[in-house]
C-alpha cells in the first residue's frame, strides 16, 4: 500500500511573494529530508525558477503540443536538494483558458503514476489566486489538495483577493473541496500592517501560520536564481521560512473561513483607512479599539 502524499496549494495574488514563499517552503521542507514536488500552476511559468538556478523549464502544456508521447522526464526536473519541478504552463496568448493547463497537467501525471514512483512526501501547488475560477479552482474543487493557504500583505487588492479565495473554499466545502490551513502574512515590517492581517483573520474565522517580514536577503538570493533558505540558510529569514515549513507540514486540520461580502469587505477597509490617516496626522496612536 503506497504511502500518503500531503498535497497543499498555496495561493495569493500575482506579485504577492506568493511563487518566493512557495519555492522557500519547498527548499525548506526539503532539508527536513522530505521528497518534495513543487507544481507551478501559473501560466507565466516562473513557480520554480529560484529552485534551479533562475533557469526555466518546459511547461506540461508546451511540451503536450510538440509531442504525441509524453514521458515524465520530459515534464519534470530536479532542483535545489532534489526538489521535483513541474509547471503546468498555459494556452498560446490570446487562445483558451490558463487555468486548463492545471487540469490537464494534473491528469497528465496521474496516468503516467509519477506521484507514487517518486515515492512523494509532500507536493506542492503554486496557484495564481487572482481569480479563483475554474481550472485555478481545480485543486480546491476536486480535494487535489488537503489544506489552502494563501500569501497576503495588508495591502487590499492581496486581502481581496484572500477574501475572494475563502469564498471559493466555503463553496465546495460542501463537496469534498480543500479546507483552509491559514494565511501567511508577507511583507509585514509596519506594526500597522500585522494589525490589519490579524484583524483580517479574526473577522474571517482563520489564522495567521506565520509573519514574513520583507528583506533584502531575499532579493539578493533571487538575484542569484535561488531561495533565501539555499543562498543565505544560516539568515533570519531563512530561519522564518523554516518554521513557516514545519507549521505546514504540521497542519492536520483546516476549516472552512466566513468570508466578508463585499459590502463588508469595503466598510472594513475604510474604517483601516480612516485609522491609518489619524495615525500618519498623529491623532491616535497604536491600534484603534472602534476597528
Amino acid at each position: 500500500m503506497s504511502k500518503k502524499i500531503k498535497q497543499i496549494a498555496i495561493y495569493g495574488k500575482g506579485g504577492i511573494g506568493k511563487s518566493t514563499t512557495t519555492s522557500n517552503i519547498s527548499a525548506a521542507l526539503s532539508k527536513l529530508g522530505l521528497k518534495v514536488m513543487q507544481f507551478g500552476c501559473d501560466p507565466k511559468a516562473d513557480s520554480t525558477n529560484t529552485l534551479r538556478g533562475g533557469t526555466y523549464i518546459p511547461t506540461v502544456l508546451d511540451t503536450l503540443r510538440e509531442k504525441t508521447q509524453v514521458k515524465a522526464e520530459d515534464v519534470i526536473f530536479k532542483g535545489f536538494n532534489g526538489i521535483y519541478c513541474v509547471e503546468a504552463g498555459g494556452p498560446a496568448p490570446g487562445v483558451g483558458c490558463a487555468g486548463r493547463g492545471i487540469i490537464t497537467a494534473v491528469q497528465l501525471l496521474k496516468q503516467l503514476k509519477v506521484y507514487e514512483e517518486l515515492d512523494l512526501d509532500v507536493i506542492i501547488y503554486d496557484v495564481l489566486g487572482d481569480v479563483v475560477c475554474g481550472g485555478f479552482a481545480v485543486p480546491i474543487r476536486e480535494g487535489i489538495a488537503e489544506h489552502v493557504f494563501t500569501v497576503s500583505s495588508a495591502d487590499f487588492m492581496a486581502v481581496y483577493a484572500a477574501n475572494n479565495l475563502f469564498k471559493g473554499i466555503k463553496k465546495y466545502s460542501n463537496s469534498g473541496g480543500a479546507l483552509l490551513g491559514g494565511l501567511i502574512a508577507n511583507s509585514i515590517n509596519a506594526p500597522y500592517a500585522k494589525d490589519i492581517v490579524d484583524d483580517f483573520v479574526d473577522r474571517t474565522q482563520t489564522r495567521v501560520v506565520e509573519y514574513i517580514p520583507r528583506s533584502v536577503t531575499v532579493t539578493q538570493a533571487e538575484l542569484q536564481g535561488k531561495t533565501a533558505v539555499e543562498a543565505a540558510p544560516n539568515s533570519e529569514q531563512a530561519k522564518i521560512y523554516g518554521k513557516l515549513a514545519q507549521k505546514i507540514i504540521d497542519t492536520t486540520e483546516s476549516k472552512v473561513p466566513s468570508p466578508l461580502d463585499t459590502s463588508e469587505l469595503r466598510e472594513w477597509a475604510a474604517k483601516w483607512a480612516d485609522h491609518l490617516l489619524a495615525l500618519e496626522t498623529g491623532e491616535v496612536r497604536g491600534k484603534a479599539a472602534a476597528i
